[in-house]
């Protein structure tokens, strides 16, 4: 190739200046002398034309093709009915027409779900990855085989960077029908007991207007509604427990549909109680009253009520009522207007000294029953003729004083049934024999009547007793030296961890359930925890989101935990049930962006596309899986690259240049030679014409 290039001998302002003189010079000589000047006036063009010095240039250029980025849409919306075939059918007539341009160079980039992230097909990134090794002058274009769903797409031509066509081949049909359920608001947490609003709206194409909705909680239908398409539907629903609930809101589906993957939205409301209200009652001041009420102040999520009881009844002296600086103790308010507002009742080495009417024990005994809990931390007075057992309580507590009091240095050990439990599993100290922590000095005496001692003394007497009434919770520690852990007796231990658990069990604590199943997903793998007392749990069964089920064996793990990993590539949420137990489990984003919008769309990439200078359109046909795919044409010049049946590409004929040669007009001889030779034809002229003026004169 070669090109005319100029490297002035003066500066580029004093060329242009004599230039201008020397055409005002032959300009006149023009006017003034007629035809006679113009050899003049050329001799000052070859010398203009010297002064600027002009080249030819030749360049040894070896060629390189242009670069066509081919992004194939491989995402689950664009598998849906045919669309996979007509992606593939486009895709090979595409690579088909590009092999026939020998000056083009095609990059095929397949693009798949972002797997667990929820942020859709990716397209432009992938097109941008494919294209960043070639320099901008090189790109001939980009064609993209899609949907026309793309969850990456710039907000302009700017921001896109491509100087370049972009067409955009439509997958898909013009009549599709598809219904989809679009969350407004959805709440992250909620109060126990409390309800929360999930807004929404029910979006259709070629449906009637209407649709059903069925809402449920942790797999349990909680109510049904018909909504009107498009409107905004606000969805209460109830939280009934801590830790996760798992809202399931599910269309009906219409005929003919696409997926119905989109006609169902999940929800992970979060419970959380709010304040827990505690009651703790002392029935005397004593060294452990301090260590309970420490424990329970020192938690924010608990607000405490504690009264001790300083003055019983057989104190009595006489004293007059107004003169006493105690507050009265407000039994009817507490154990009869207000007890339902209570998590937990304590009663701290309290006697039965006709403080309580035996009428109040009745009301506590049906607050446990109606889903109450109550803890007795027994001292010496449980032995006795006092003893809460002796009141309507004995129908709920979980053992009953057999008279006697041991009054000897023991260490506390984790039973075998302990072992499993999560209130004392894995005590701190508790992994080696003897336990690792120090001794107390006393327990009460009693027989087991019901639930299970998790704790022993001396002897494998029972020591913590936990059982369940009815629907009600209820503990009893039959020793009141807990505080001398507190106290770092003989080093002390775990009373924290001992007492925190055990009154978070008692107020229902979802993570220390003794009878629980817990499922997880994350990277594609299902994790399966099984808490039990029992020794060999049933296996579970796994419902996957397309209804198949499977069972699947667990493995022991520590004590009274078995556990299970099962790999999954099928997103949505997966039911996992056992021993009337059940637990739910979403593998991926739980409403993936990929199938929230189904519908192909030629016109949602189409203004991005033609402001490039391309185009987009559909190419799936009404019937059958044929595609119709435009002609690809090379165009070297212009703005516009697509017409009605064609699509363009932008051909630069780029090249690398191996070497280059220089070769000037008017330097040295050859120069001289045309300005002496323009000078000497410009004074023969001249001379001839004054001969013949001469000659006829």
């Amino acid at each position: 190739m070669w090109s005319l290039s100029f490297a002035p001998l003066v500066p580029l302002p004093i060329l242009i200046g004599l230039s201008l003189l020397a055409a005002l010079a032959a300009g006149a000589a023009l006017v003034l002398a007629g035809r006679s000047a113009i050899l003049r006036a050329l001799a000052l063009v070859v010398l203009t034309v010297t002064l600027a010095d002009p080249s030819l240039v030749f360049e040894d250029r070896e060629p390189v093709k242009d670069v066509v980025s081919i992004v194939v849409d491989r995402s689950g919306s664009n598998q849906l009915a045919d669309r996979s075939a007509q992606t593939q059918t486009a895709q090979a007539e595409v690579e088909r027409q590009l092999r026939g341009m020998s000056n083009v160079e095609p990059r095929v980039v397949e693009v798949r779900d972002a797997q667990g992230s929820g942020d859709g097909t990716r397209l432009f990134e992938a097109m941008a990855a494919s294209l960043a090794d070639v320099p901008s002058e090189r790109v001939a274009g980009a064609i993209m085989i899609t949907d026309g769903l793309a969850h990456d797409a710039p907000a302009n031509a700017e921001a896109l960077g491509l100087r370049a066509p972009l067409h955009v081949l439509t997958t898909g049909r013009n009549a599709e029908i598809d219904r989809r359920i679009v969350l407004v608001d959805s709440p992250r947490f909620g109060i126990v007991g409390k309800d929360q609003v999930v807004r929404l709206r029910v979006i259709e194409k070629g449906g009637p207007g209407r649709a059903g909705l069925t809402i449920r909680r942790d797999g349990e239908i909680i109510a049904r509604r018909e909504v009107t398409a498009g409107e905004i539907v606000q969805v209460p629903v109830r939280i009934d427990r801590g830790g996760p609930n798992v809202v399931e809101i599910e269309a009906a589906p219409l005929d003919n549909e696409l997926t119905l993957a989109n006609n169902r939205a999940v929800i992970t409301i979060e419970g959380v109680r709010d304040k827990l209200r505690v009651l703790l009652v002392s029935g005397e001041p004593h060294p452990g009253e301090r260590t309970w009420r420490n424990l329970l102040k020192a938690d924010a999520n608990i607000d405490l009520v504690h009264f001790t009881i300083l003055r019983p009844p057989e104190k009595q002296d006489g004293t007059p009522i107004n003169e006493l600086s105690l507050i009265a103790f407000p039994t009817r308010e507490l154990f009869q207007v207000k007890i339902k507002e209570f998590d937990l009742i304590i009663f701290d080495r309290y006697a039965n000294q006709s403080i309580l009417p035996l009428l109040y024990f009745e009301n506590i005994v049906r607050y446990v029953r109606d889903g109450g809990a109550l803890l007795v931390a027994a001292g010496p007075e449980y032995a006795g003729s006092q003893s809460l057992s002796r009141t309507p309580l004995g129908q709920i507590l979980p053992a009953l004083p057999d008279g006697s009091v041991i009054d000897e240095a023991y260490r506390a050990r984790v039973s075998e049934p302990g072992r499993r439990h999560p209130v004392t599993r894995d005590l701190p100290g508790s992994e080696v024999e003897p336990p690792r922590w120090g001794e107390w000095l006393r327990m009460v005496g009693a027989r087991a009547r019901t639930g299970s001692a998790v704790m022993t003394g001396p002897g494998e007497r029972p020591l913590l007793m936990l059982s369940r009434e009815q629907k009600g919770r209820v503990a009893l520690f039959l020793s009141d030296h807990a505080w001398l852990w507190a106290r770092g007796f003989r080093d002390g231990g775990p009373h924290l961890d001992l007492l925190r658990r055990l009154s978070h069990w008692l107020m229902k604590e979802p993570e220390l359930e003794e009878e629980a199943l817990r499922a997880s997903a994350r990277n594609g793998v299902i994790e399966i925890e099984r808490q039990t007392l029992g020794d060999t749990p049933s296996p579970v069964t796994i419902t996957g989101p397309d209804g198949q089920s499977r069972t699947v064996p667990l493995e022991a793990g520590r004590p009274g935990l078995f556990t299970a990993r099962i790999p999954s590539s099928e997103f949505g949420l997966h039911r996992i049930s056992a021993d009337n137990l059940t637990a739910f489990a979403s593998v991926g984003p739980d409403n993936p962006r990929e199938l929230m919008e189904v519908v192909s769309n030629p016109v949602e990439l189409q203004a991005l596309a033609e402001a490039t200078g391309g185009s987009s359109r559909r190419i799936g046909q009404e019937s059958g899986s044929a595609v119709n795919v435009p002609r690809i044409v090379p165009v070297r010049s212009g703005s516009q690259f697509a017409g009605a049946d064609w699509i363009g590409l932008r051909i630069s004929d780029s090249g690398i240049v191996r070497g280059v040669s220089i070769s000037p007009l008017f330097i040295g001889l050859l120069g001289l030679a045309l300005l002496f030779g323009a000078l000497v034809a410009g004074w023969i002229g001249e001379s001839g014409r004054r001969f013949k003026r001469t000659a006829e004169g």
